[in-house]
């Protein structure tokens, strides 16, 4: 056997655990040597197998041949993954070791995973009542936790691990040559325990593991040829340094195994270190997120909870946190890794604390975790009790100060080192020569970065001293190397470091075989804030690149770019002259700071002067030099961040001692006493801070933030000296200087003016700075969730006014890590305010307004938009009542509007609007649609008291295009002139009409139609105003009926980048489906039509495309924005711009908008909260293939969106017919939950079109008209109702027509032809006989009868053969439609009456605009149809109905003149020619009415008497419509189809074929 070098370790008294390199042939020697038995069986699975199990067989063989044994060696695999490790996956290798006849003197091998040891070890345990086994762990997590200490267990449908045993294996054999085939995912994986038993045990185990990441993980990247490391002598540094980390890790392991073999002291529990926590998140993400990855995090969580209770300082905290991210492990919840996860959404406060109740460590209902003392100790050898909230404070995205008087005043205490110090300090160790400890480095996000980019570029080594309270620089010397390719610089939202990089990276040395540029990049944010004239993030940087000489820089933004330059410019090829342009110099100081921070590195900087005045230029000369390292370098506290524990001490009127700041806050009336290195403030009585009046805080913008804080409760007047002497109000205080706070995290000046706005406070944006105007604190207003826009600053700024105001949240706690990340733990710890986490709501905790509630419509808009119109038509279409505001005016003030703004004045007409809007609002709360004066919203308390009320309820802005409101207020002169140019005017208000509404209902008369030779059929305004108020007020919803249990239902995916030109086929693109999605991530305007990739198109465009599809289709929208990683074409990271989008929708009264789940949580969240009647349809796509419809991660999806959506959306890729069948196992368990949601499950691809038939809800298809599919595999409406019928699904039903005579009806032609158009397998006959027979009665009973017409004579006689009437054909007393219906298990048949409906649509579809309402109407006849016209005119509204039969007297008794007109009887039983006999005589005072509607029910002629008097007899200055019979034959029928089928009946193309049949 080849020579074998390995390390020992011991446990429970036996060195049994062998390490080292290439040992299958000492594994097989030493097991057949020490361990005898009859046979020796190795389990493993299918992959590892791929990878070792010959080289196994090989070894066990020769060995078995040297020692010539008669033993058998047996080798068994099994599948993969954690679902062999269960009942069934242990009876499988129990079966295999019966049926092989092995006895108790068998050996058996793990040889895999940590899945393989468990399971394989409990096998060990219960076979023949127990046999020796061995582990040969593979992984590296594996090696170091699964496989030492004997624990062996298989998991249940209950839960991980729960049933097992202890089993110790008589040897671990740790080959450390497996990792070489090991994913880097694993590595890290395994990593996680590595670090997490260094933290724990031993600080210089972790320093080693902090400052070699490279070496440790190079030993795996490189494959050891010739078993190269097997000795000592043949391995390298880093295979050595590799081993030991492992033996050291193990080591650890064994010794408390050793102590605590069967948790019975506490002392095993130190091994669960970041477990607590870890295993609830994992439990979770599983099995998208891995083990080690969960308990790195977890590790980070239960840190803050050590520095929560002052055990580990945040030293401790940022040493864990750079070990792990060194490894490429996650180490927050805000990891993009688990961020991207749907089941991410799930990872609450209180699902976590639930899922920890669970735990072996707990005491009852205690929870344990292990407390960091510091690294490498524990605060006790046994996991400690830590209460709930503590956890939960830890866990919550959000924080909330609880007002209050700090209890350790007077406060003492030493902010974090400077951010600014520590990212220089960090730049000119690196560039420096020799070695430099810095001492304080602020241990935060920022440094972090800037250090992980140093040590990627190679410019520097790190090490740590003192705990890690002093890093040890080893500089390069300028020596810096191109990462490797496919690697960036990930720089977070660290803005100083991106600056400072961005010129670092200029001096890399190019290399001949290596990449060519460095990439740096970021987040979100800080790929849309500004790196210079350079633009933003991400950047690719050549090497060689700063040639030096003279350089010209516009200063005028931002000192961080002046700093960058300077601090590299003595590497550049050439002396630098920089020359700073553009102004007044920003933040002077802190060029000063890296001045003197170079000269304490050895670089003098010379500033020039003018010879002439001897004043100090913008010009700096800096000379070519390498950076001399002072041995010790001390950064100074963070003056920004000192001036929040001294703005508490300033507003709770209370005493702080700190380091150097007092400027601001001597003048609002503190006490501030400084003295050389310290400065303490005493705070005035709480509520007694004066306004500062005017301060420049250019030297120090940062501080601006504090300062508008505790300007905004600063009510007293500015001290002596600075008052403002521009008639400002007394309490304002102006803050000038601060232009380059635009660009930091976040636009702060706007950040501050938004956020205070929140609080009642009043503010004013200046181009260099703001005014803010104090208010006394009780006059804040409670209960503010500060939106923090990840910006340290910003929260900690708020965390000071949420001292003295109740209920303030802040959101985003986390972003104080850049600069303090133990902000909150020392806010309660050192300052003495209690701090408590919030959890943000969710998005089941957002409720629509309840219909029942009906609050009043409110409408805003320009005068001349049509507000009184449209208010009309809602109101009475809601059977609401119309109020104008305008004439509730007049009312009130008896004079016209003109006149009282000539006799009052503007302000005091205004003053009266207002007093109006509030009574309006008091006095009718509900069910009245009210129209305000189009200028209300120029006056602010107005804005207040609308913008209030949209929160919660329906304030409609109506839009109309400029140009048609300009050419309506030329004309008309009823209201007072602007005394402007109107368009002025609304360019003005525009944005406040948005403001100050929740809707927006587009009231156009032009629709666009490329074509004019085909014009599409368009809808009334009658029709949008009905859908909009009725869908936005909750009156009647406009949502797709077939979406109920039992129906299936289909929209209609749109591809179209224009919509316009496809308007005239529109009818024909969406037959048979139930709403049309509009696919906005398509959308194209003229000018992009051609463009490809991502792109987002413009709200108007957006809108246009809305009111298009509304001025053709009622039909529900569906509203998608798809990202391009969902398949679709909207930019991933353009968050706040598809959240726009989704505002527009909603503002527009879309009925359903998609929703990716994988959107940010809070932006869900509030969507969500403003969605009223809409509904959300929460939606996650996979287009990997790699969805699996039986794993615990589609549950996890599919509970993220339940909790979010009110219908769900998952969407995979079919590889095979079988994924088609899980996916129906999918939602079959999915619609049984109790809170089952409507839901849409479908496979992409040719294999996945079966799912697409299969399918219920909303089956998204395709139509040959369109330009393209919106997803593989799409099917259109007609493939799938083939398809159903071909599968049984839609089995063929008959149609008939009852009656006599019915030879020429037409019926048979308009169903037999929708249903072919349809693709519906149906038929419909003619069955006409003298009665109501036997044939009939036999017809209603057949199993395939689908339903039938009953025309003359049949439409009494047939009510008594029918179960069940609707209300409607029993008021009625006639049946015309018959519909089978299953009911209780059986089959009823139904009767109802379509005539009705037929003229009521007819009537409001023709209705003219200037009838509104309709109060008078007309019917001729008294027959059954008769009855039907009157049931349809009293749902239109009619109050008065004239019965006109064939007398001149009843024709005399008409008082009030119709609007509608309806004749039931034959056209020969009527005539317009006095004398005719037997003939109703029709006198032209009919159409006395100034506009209505004359529908003849008669079909034959074309043009009877009646219709032919509307068309003679009308004057032209009326307008009377005209409808046919055979009009409303048409109407009627298209009911009865939807009433059979389900479906809305092609009408066009039906209506061409029966008029065609009609004129034969």
């Amino acid at each position: 056997m080849a020579e074998t070098d390995v390390y020992k370790v011991s446990i429970l008294g036996k060195d049994s655990i062998h390490c080292g390199f290439h040992l299958v042939p000492y594994i097989a020697r030493t097991v057949l040597d020490t361990l005898p038995a009859s046979a020796y069986v190795l389990i493993t699975d299918t992959n590892i197998a791929s990878l070792h199990l010959d080289a196994f067989k090989q070894g066990f063989k020769e060995e078995l041949s040297r020692l010539r044994k008669q033993s058998r060696f047996l080798t068994h695999t099994i599948p993969p993954g954690e679902t062999s490790k269960s009942r069934e996956g242990k009876a499988a290798i129990e079966d295999f070791l019966l049926l092989n006849k092995c006895t108790r003197d068998t050996v058996v091998l793990a040889l895999g995973g940590g899945v393989i040891g468990d399971l394989v070890g409990f096998v060990s345990a219960t076979f023949m009542r127990g046999v020796r086994f061995v582990q040969i762990p593979t992984t590296l997590l594996a090696m170091v936790d699964s496989s030492v200490g004997g624990k062996t267990a298989i998991d249940t449908p209950h839960g991980k691990n729960l049933i097992g045993a202890f089993w110790q294996p008589e040897y671990i054999f740790i080959d450390a040559a497996f990792l070489e085939t090991l994913p880097s995912r694993e590595f890290s994986n395994g990593m996680a325990e590595v670090v997490k038993t260094a933290a724990i045990w031993n600080e210089s185990d972790f320093a080693a593991l902090e400052s070699r990441p490279s070496e440790i993980v190079a030993a795996i990247q490189t494959p050891s040829i010739n078993y190269s490391g097997r000795t000592k002598s043949t391995r390298s540094a880093s295979q050595e340094l590799l081993l030991s980390v492992i033996v050291g890790s193990i080591s650890v392991k064994a010794h408390i195994v050793t102590n605590d073999e069967r948790e019975t002291t506490g002392l095993r529990n130190l091994v669960n270190f970041g477990h607590t926590i870890g295993h609830a998140i994992e439990a979770v993400l599983t099995p998208s997120m891995l083990h080690g990855e969960c308990i790195s995090v977890g590790m980070i969580l239960e840190g803050e909870v050590a520095r929560q209770l002052g055990h580990l300082g945040q030293v401790g905290v940022g040493r864990l946190t750079r070990c792990l991210k060194s490894y490429n492990l996650p180490v927050s919840l805000s990891d993009p890794r688990i961020t991207g996860l749907p089941a991410s959404k799930l990872l609450t406060v209180d699902r976590l604390l639930d899922i920890m109740k669970i735990d072996k460590k707990n005491s009852g209902p205690e929870k344990k975790i292990v407390l960091l003392a510091t690294i490498g100790k524990t605060v006790e050898q046994k996991a400690s009790v830590v209460p709930d909230p503590v956890i939960a404070k830890t866990l919550a995205e959000a924080a909330k100060v609880i007002p209050g008087v700090p209890t350790k005043s007077p406060i003492r205490m030493a902010t974090p080192g400077s951010k600014s110090i520590s990212n220089r300090s960090l730049v000119l160790a690196a560039l420096g020569s020799g070695t430099c400890r810095l001492r304080n480095l602020l241990h935060s996000d920022d440094t972090q970065v800037m250090m992980a980019a140093l040590h990627e570029l190679k410019g520097a080594s790190f090490e740590w001293e003192d705990g890690g309270e002093t890093l040890v620089v080893h500089g390069g010397k300028g020596s810096l190397s191109v990462p490797p390719k496919g690697k960036e610089i990930y720089l977070g939202n660290a803005g100083t470091a991106a600056r400072f990089l961005t010129t670092v990276c200029t001096l890399v040395q190019s290399s001949k075989t290596g990449p060519s540029t460095t990439i740096i990049t970021g987040n979100a944010r800080m790929k849309q804030r500004p790196i210079g004239p350079l633009g933003c993030l991400p950047l690719s940087i050549e090497p060689d690149g700063l040639k030096g000489g003279r350089i010209k820089l516009a200063a005028s933004v931002s000192s961080q770019y002046v700093s960058s330059i300077l601090l590299c410019a003595p590497y550049a090829q050439e002396p630098v002259t920089l020359e700073l342009t553009g102004g007044q110099v920003i933040s002077q100081p802190y060029i000063d700071m890296t001045l003197a921070m170079m000269r304490t590195f050895g670089v003098e900087v010379v500033r020039e002067t003018d010879p002439a005045s001897g004043r100090l230029l913008d010009v700096y000369s800096i000379p070519k030099a390498v950076y001399r390292n002072p041995s010790n370098y001390s950064i100074e506290s963070d003056a920004s961040s000192a001036t929040y524990p001294l703005a508490i001490a300033a507003i709770t009127g209370t005493t702080c001692t700190i380091s150097n700041i007092g400027e601001v806050l001597e003048p609002m009336g503190c006490k501030v006493t400084q003295t050389a290195t310290e400065t303490t403030v005493q705070g005035p009585p709480k509520g007694q801070l004066k306004a500062l009046g005017l301060i420049d805080m250019e030297p120090m913008t940062d501080a601006f933030l504090t300062a508008s804080v505790l300007a905004a409760v600063a009510a007293g007047t500015p001290a002596k000296g600075r008052e403002l002497d521009d008639g400002s109000k007394s309490t304002t205080t102006r803050i000038i200087g601060i232009a380059n706070q635009r660009v930091k995290e976040c636009n702060r000046i706007r950040a501050m003016i938004d956020q205070l706005a929140k609080f009642g406070v009043e503010t004013k944006e200046l181009d260099d700075g703001l005014e803010v105007y104090g208010k006394p604190i009780g006059d804040l207003k409670r209960g503010v969730s500060v939106h923090c826009y990840d910006d340290h600053r910003v929260a900690m700024a708020f965390s000071v006014l949420g001292t003295v105001v109740d209920e303030t949240v802040l959101e985003e706690k986390r972003c104080v890590e850049k600069t303090w990340p133990n902000w909150w733990d020392d806010l309660e710890n050192k300052i003495g305010l209690k701090v408590v986490g919030v959890e943000l709501g969710h998005a089941a905790d957002h409720a629509s307004a309840k219909p029942d509630e009906a609050p009043s419509v409110v409408i805003i808009g320009m005068r001349g938009s049509g507000k009184t119109h449209i208010g009309e038509l809602a109101a009475t279409t809601l059977d609401w009542t119309f109020t104008d505001a305008d004439a509730y005016f007049e009312q009130k003030f008896p004079t016209g509007l003109r006149d009282y703004v000539q006799q009052h004045g503007w302000p005091a007409f205004r003053a009266a609007e207002i007093e109006v809007l509030k009574e309006l609002l008091q006095k009718f709360p509900s069910r009245h649609v009210i129209s305000l004066g189009g200028g209300i919203v120029e006056i602010p308390e107005a804005r207040e008291i609308l913008s209030a009320y949209a929160k919660d309820r329906p304030v409609v802005h109506v839009v109309r295009p400029v140009h048609e409101i300009v050419a309506y207020l030329e004309a008309e002169s009823s209201r007072p002139a602007y005394g402007e140019p109107i368009i002025d005017v609304y360019k003005r208000r525009e944005a406040w009409f948005t403001e100050c509404s929740s809707y927006e209902f587009i009231n156009s008369t032009v629709v666009p139609i490329p074509d004019e030779s085909s014009p599409p059929k368009v809808n009334s305004v009658r029709d949008e105003v009905a859908r909009f108020f009725g869908h936005v007020t909750g009156h009647k919803t406009n949502l797709a009926p077939n979406f109920v249990r039992g129906h299936r239902s289909y929209f209609l995916s749109l591809t179209f980048p224009d919509i316009t030109p496809s308007l005239a086929n529109f009818e024909e693109l969406t037959a048979g489906v139930d709403a049309v999605e509009l696919r906005v991530d398509l959308l194209r305007s003229q000018g992009q039509l051609d463009s490809v990739g991502p792109y987002i198109p413009s709200l108007s465009y957006v809108s246009e495309q809305v009111t298009a599809i509304r001025r053709v289709s009622t039909l529900p929208i569906v509203y998608t924005v798809r990202t391009l990683s969902q398949g679709g074409a909207f930019p991933d990271k353009s968050v706040k711009e598809a959240f726009d989008l989704f505002r527009l929708a909603l503002r527009l009264g879309v009925e359903y908008v998609d929703l990716e789940i994988s959107w940010p949580e809070k932006d869900i969240r509030d969507l969500i909260a403003r969605k009223g009647h809409s509904s959300i349809l929460a939606s996650w796509h996979d287009w990997s293939g790699n969805l699996k419809w039986d794993s615990s991660a589609v549950d996890a999806t599919l509970e993220v969106a339940k909790a979010y959506g009110d219908i769900v959306k998952i969407v995979g890729k079919a590889n095979s017919l079988d994924d088609n069948l899980a996916l129906q196992r999918f939602v079959k368990r999915a619609n049984s939950a109790v809170d089952a949601k409507p839901i849409i499950a479908i496979n992409m691809g040719v294999d996945g079109q079966l799912s697409r038939v299969l399918n219920h809800t909303f089956t998204p298809v395709t139509h040959p008209l369109l330009p393209s599919k919106a997803a593989p595999g799409q099917l259109s409406f007609v493939e799938i109702q083939t398809a159903l019928n071909l599968i049984g699904e839609l089995p063929a039903r008959k149609f008939y027509i009852f009656g006599n005579p019915i030879t020429h009806s037409m019926s048979p032609t308009l169903h037999n032809t929708a249903f072919k158009l349809l693709g519906l397998p149906h038929s419909y006959e003619r069955l006409q006989t003298e009665d109501v027979n036997h044939e009939v009665r036999f017809t209603l009973t057949v199993p395939d009868f689908g339903g039938a017409s009953v025309t003359i004579p049949f439409k009494r006689d047939i009510i008594a053969h029918l179960d069940q009437l609707s209300p409607e054909a029993k008021a009625i007393g006639a049946v015309n439609t018959i519909i089978p219906r299953a009911k209780d298990g059986s089959q009823i048949l139904f009767g109802d009456n379509t005539d009705w409906i037929g003229i009521r649509n007819v009537v409001r579809d023709r209705l003219p605009s200037s009838v509104r309402k309709v109060d008078s109407a007309l019917v001729i006849g008294a027959g059954g149809t008769a009855r039907a016209a009157i049931y349809a005119l009293h749902s239109l509204g009619a109050t008065r109905i004239y019965l006109f039969n064939r007398t001149r007297r009843s024709a005399e008794g008409i008082v009030v003149a119709p609007s509608v007109i309806v004749s039931t009887v034959p056209a020969s039983a009527t005539t317009t020619n006095e004398g005719v006999p037997n003939a109703l005589l029709l006198p032209s005072a009919l159409f006395s009415a100034e506009a209505g509607v004359v529908v003849d029910m008669a079909y034959k002629p074309a043009e009877t008497p009646l219709l032919k008097l509307a068309k003679t007899a009308v004057p032209a200055d009326r307008t009377w419509r005209t409808v046919a019979g055979i009009e409303v034959l048409l109407e009627q029928g298209f009911q009865q189809f939807e009433l059979w089928t389900g479906r809305t009946c092609p009408r066009s193309a039906v209506a061409k074929a029966v008029l065609e049949a009609y004129s034969l």
